[in-house]
């Protein structure tokens, strides 16, 4: 049904316009593989009109979007700002590190997801997702890599991106000893050396490794 053109970012976008679908909303996650703090998930759903059949109207389209981890951090705040403007709608939910190990990530990702969908203004007419399928009745679009094909995607990637970048910058100092405003809560050498000094803390993830086999989640183990 659909080509894989790389060069055309509203491939899917166009497709289900002239099917008549009005209300398109794209949805990503971040966060996935990080050993500290929440999954964040961004659903948006941004202003969208075809013309001459297989044209989109370029006053509404946010120029240079593309999967959130190939653009620089000061490009991602700028494009952050004209999405948020530009956007019909959109919407950003977190789910914590405590109910990611109690569910698992997997199961986390889909309740940010369903939760992200649910608060919108505007119900979507369909979502296009990378590669989750959510319960929810809405009709949906799995694409794989679905950050780098979709425009729709890719706003989603940025405006998660940016909100959980700007949480973790903004988290308190007795976090930043984990160096969290610089790696974002992933397992870099440096982050599990400030582990291996301080231990983990209330908002690192006890069902990821190396801490699940290391550390053992209880009261005591908490540093508040």
């Amino acid at each position: 049904m659909f080509l894989d053109n790389k060069a055309d970012k509203f491939v899917y976008e166009k497709e289900y316009l002239s099917l008549g679908y009005k209300y398109i909303c794209g949805i990503d996650e971040v966060g996935r593989g990080c050993l500290f703090g929440p999954v964040t998930v961004a659903a948006v759903i941004m202003p969208l009109e075809l013309y001459n059949e297989n044209e989109l109207k370029k006053e509404n389209i946010v120029e240079e979007i593309d999967d959130s981890k190939k653009i620089s951090a000061k490009k991602r705040e700028e494009l952050y700002d004209k999405i948020i403007d530009k956007a019909l709608c959109y919407s950003i939910y977190s789910v914590d590190s405590k109910t990611i190990d109690e569910i698992n990530i997997y199961n986390a990702v889909k309740l940010a997801m369903v939760n992200a969908v649910n608060n919108l203004n505007i119900k979507p007419d369909i979502l296009l997702i990378d590669a989750v399928k959510l319960d929810i009745n809405i009709k949906q679009c799995s694409i794989t890599k679905g950050d780098a094909k979709s425009y729709s995607i890719g706003c989603a990637s940025i405006v998660a991106k940016v909100y959980r970048d700007r949480m973790m910058n903004e988290l308190p100092d007795f976090y930043q000893k984990y160096k969290v405003s610089k790696n974002k809560g992933y397992g870099t050498k440096e982050h599990m050396k400030t582990i291996e000094m301080y231990g983990p803390s209330d908002m690192h993830r006890y069902s990821f490794e190396p801490i699940k086999s290391n550390y053992k989640k209880t009261e005591d183990d908490l540093l508040l």
